[in-house]
């Protein structure tokens, strides 16, 4: 016999009325009727559910962890079958926002925005350091918006018939521990970082071609760049082992600080990408705003940048500039 739903109910009435005899009067069962069901019951799931006694009836060990999940699933099961009834009544499907991000602080908040402004939505989000792998499952409509950044004007790959629009463009800064002698200056010249090893994240795009392209303009070929995730690389930082590249958004880390890089020698373009012929397109624009709103939001605890933003007008939320790979 297979465990349905309706056995849990058997089960939370003997436990709430203390006897089979009172349960089976509530659920307008004879009473041996009930009990050779709850018989059943226990030998489906190996053992007794309840002590019976002229007392009555008590749960059992085995009991108790039976009642505890029933009492989940059954208030969880009304609840799905209300919605679906109204749902069905309505003929209106709630919102759906799957979300992909590549190394993204402002996923987060987009993910508290929409649920914010819209409880009914149903929000999923898939983490991935490929670019292409997140293009790839929106083409296949497997997600319906991509979050991901790309190095100074480059574009993403081509080769999925996405479109992209920009969120945001910023500066890209160092991050150093607070003891690290260039930490008391606002910017720091890239290539008095040239005896320094580094960490970066994995990816797939061009920052890595980028970035030595920078060192070579500033005069040397960076050291040892170890290769990790984000706590890696903070861990990396604050132990004085690496400096390590960031966004302008990184989240702030006790003991470490970040620095604009004099010059601005490498930039980072914050996109969002879906297909022009999904069901997501239609929800583009209002997605487009919820991310700059996000990434608005995530410069709360970085002052300094948001002082400087306004005296450098090419930076942050610009004017909607549009990507479409042919």
């Amino acid at each position: 016999m297979n465990l349905e739903l309706r056995h849990l109910r058997v089960v939370c009435a003997i436990a709430e009325t203390g006897s089979v005899t009172k349960a089976a009067s509530a659920l307008g069962l004879a009473q041996p009727a009930l009990t050779a069901q709850l018989q059943r019951i226990e030998r489906t799931l190996g053992g007794p559910l309840f002590d019976r006694d002229r007392r009555g009836a008590r749960p059992t060990a085995l009991g108790e962890l039976v009642l505890a999940r029933a009492r989940v699933l059954l208030p969880a099961m009304k609840g799905l079958q209300d919605e679906a009834a109204r749902l069905a009544g309505s003929g209106d499907a709630p919102p759906c926002y799957r979300l992909g991000g590549v190394n993204s602080p402002i996923l987060g908040r987009m993910v508290h925005r929409l649920a914010a402004e819209q409880p009914p939505a149903q929000i999923t989000t898939l983490a991935s350091w490929s670019v292409d792998e997140l293009a790839q499952l929106v083409a296949g409509g497997r997600l319906d918006f991509a979050l991901t950044g790309v190095c100074g004007d480059a574009s993403p790959s081509a080769g999925f018939g996405l479109s992209w629009q920009e969120v945001a463009v910023d500066p890209v800064l160092v991050l150093l521990p607070e003891t690290h002698p260039l930490a008391a200056h606002d910017e720091v010249r890239l290539g008095d970082l040239r005896h320094e090893q580094w960490v970066a994240a994995p990816g797939d795009g061009c920052f890595s071609d980028c970035f030595a392209a920078a060192c070579a303009r500033a005069g040397f070929t960076p050291r040892k760049v170890y290769e990790t995730d984000i706590r890696g690389c903070v861990d990396l930082v604050d132990a004085g082992v690496a400096v390590a590249l960031c966004q302008a958004t990184f989240r702030p880390v006790a003991g470490l600080v970040t620095r604009r890089l004099a010059g601005i020698p490498l930039r980072w373009r914050l996109l969002l990408g879906w297909h022009p012929d999904s069901p997501a397109a239609r929800e583009a624009e209002l997605v487009l705003e919820t991310a700059k709103a996000a990434y608005v939001d995530s410069l709360a605890p970085h002052p300094a940048y948001l002082a400087w933003l306004p005296r450098n007008p090419g930076f942050g939320v610009r004017q909607p500039s549009g990507v479409r790979p042919g």
